[in-house]
């Protein structure tokens, strides 16, 4: 059985944040910014704190078979919520996507790559 690669996005809003929690996020603003976005283990936060409240977590994740992508959405949630929550954060409308590479279809480069592999 081959590796499948999981990309799972996990999305809400800041709900209740005080001053000093609006400061500290505008302050780390830049490395949080979505141009330096990227699907990673650990995940990756961006916002744009000043334009709105939500914010967005990148998770890269694998699995043996199709449904494992279950198991990678919760611990991708189970993560951003800890984040989160570790820093006291407030946080509503939490929703996750999650796309399984291995079923993404190919781009034209790609098929052309493919065919010349098997010909």
């Amino acid at each position: 059985m081959s590796t499948r690669t999981f990309r799972i996005t996990v999305r809400g809003v800041f709900d209740g944040l005080g001053a000093d929690q609006r400061a500290a996020l505008l302050a780390d603003a830049a490395e949080h910014d979505v141009l330096r976005a990227a699907f990673t283990p650990e995940g990756h936060l961006s916002y744009d704190i000043a334009a709105r409240s939500a914010f967005t977590f990148r998770f890269a994740d694998t699995g043996e078979a199709e449904e494992d992508i279950l198991d990678a959405t919760e611990r991708a949630e189970t993560a951003a919520e800890a984040w989160l929550t570790a820093r006291g954060y407030g946080f509503k409308n939490l929703r996750s996507t999650a796309e399984d590479l291995s079923q993404a279809p190919l781009g034209k480069r790609q098929r052309r790559e493919a065919a010349r592999k098997y010909t």
